[in-house]
């Protein structure tokens, strides 16, 4: 279940869905397909739910806790995958076991939330400790992230946000640079946009695949207008991927906010397993990714010429270019090669089911 996220969420549908329907399980996924515009994958149950989005948020809760109680006895098993969903299913009697897949430190997420008041984020931020300290006595908890272990007292198992990496890869083209997911202030939007600006005059394109914030649509709009780059909203991930193909390199320009300094962006692992370079902001986790297979540029923060610096180097170098991109392909395949994690996802579920695969 999901109010919050797309329904063909990278990790929720292509991962963790696609692994438990792989091993032979029926899945039903409740989330917010009307909302967003899309219908249910033919490979499982589909049951529409509202969408919580900024301030409304409880009449998506309320609909969710319904489907809940509707489907308690129907199921083995539930995954919820939004901190508000635990408003949906704590307190309810003779309930199947319930996971909660911790995506993201939720505490530290409400500085980048910009509907919310800043005299209201201390009270939530103490609320949102509380909730995860009761889901944890009467949940199940997966974690995305070793960094968010410290938030909780007992050990949960850690499912990292890994990607499916192909058998081989085109080597990594010297016209066009991607960058694929969210787009808002704090993930760099306006630095991709002074990038494309000044990559035009050497023809060096920007594709920005993903969702778009609400505050960052007219930017990237009035961009798109001008003919500056070029966007493509949210893209299913299994299409988006394709994208990745051949390109020049990949960005991740995330700024220094709390809840990136301890989160892996998936965008990088992503880049790498299509055999691209990558160029990132020294955030803690993405520097230790690139550095350690060099399979790429670190950047200053919010610095988008230092960024087109970068991707000229790349694009003059082909050895260099080439090497990045086959050694960091070759480090994904070793080590981020989500099918490796997707055993122990569904081994998990099932023993917590109390079913056999």
């Amino acid at each position: 279940m999901t109010v919050v996220h797309h329904p063909e969420d990278a990790r929720i549908l292509h991962r963790q869905i696609r692994a438990l329907v792989d091993a032979g399980h029926e899945v039903t996924y409740a989330a917010p397909y009307t909302a967003r515009g899309v219908m249910a994958r033919s490979w499982v149950n589909g049951v529409d739910l509202p969408r919580a989005a900024e301030r409304k948020r409880l009449s998506a809760v309320r609909a969710a806790r319904k489907v809940f109680k509707r489907m308690r006895d129907q199921v083995d098993l539930v995954v919820v995958h939004d901190p508000e969903l635990l408003l949906a299913v704590v307190g309810v009697r003779k309930r199947p076991p319930v996971v909660w897949d911790v995506h993201e430190d939720t505490p530290a997420t409400l500085s980048l939330k910009p509907w919310l008041p800043a005299f209201l984020r201390p009270p939530v931020r103490f609320l949102a400790r509380m909730l995860e300290g009761t889901a944890e006595r009467h949940l199940h908890l997966l974690l995305a992230e070793t960094a968010y272990a410290g938030r909780f007292h007992q050990a949960h198992l850690v499912v990292p946000n890994e990607t499916w990496v192909p058998d081989d890869v085109t080597p990594p083209g010297d016209d066009r640079i991607v960058y694929l997911g969210w787009l808002s202030e704090a993930r760099g939007v306006r630095d991709a946009i002074e990038v494309a600006r000044l990559l035009q005059p050497y023809r060096v394109a920007v594709e920005l695949i993903g969702y778009a914030d609400p505050q960052s649509r007219p930017a990237l709009n009035a961009a798109v207008a001008e003919g500056v780059l070029e966007w493509r909203d949210f893209m299913p991930n299994d299409e988006a991927l394709k994208r990745l193909d051949g390109a020049l390199a990949g960005l991740s320009l995330l700024h220094d906010e709390p809840n990136y300094r301890h989160s892996m962006p998936t965008k990088i692992v992503e880049y790498m397993a299509h055999g691209i370079p990558v160029i990132t902001t020294p955030s803690p986790r993405a520097v230790e990714l690139v550095e350690r297979y060099d399979s790429g540029l670190v950047v200053p923060w919010a610095d988008p010429k230092a960024v087109a610096q970068a991707v000229l180097f790349l694009r003059d170098d082909v050895r260099e270019r080439h090497a990045q991109g086959a050694r960091g392909y070759a480090a994904a395949r070793a080590n981020h090669h989500w099918p490796n994690s997707a055993r122990r996802f569904v081994s998990q579920l099932e023993a917590w089911a109390g079913v056999k695969s």
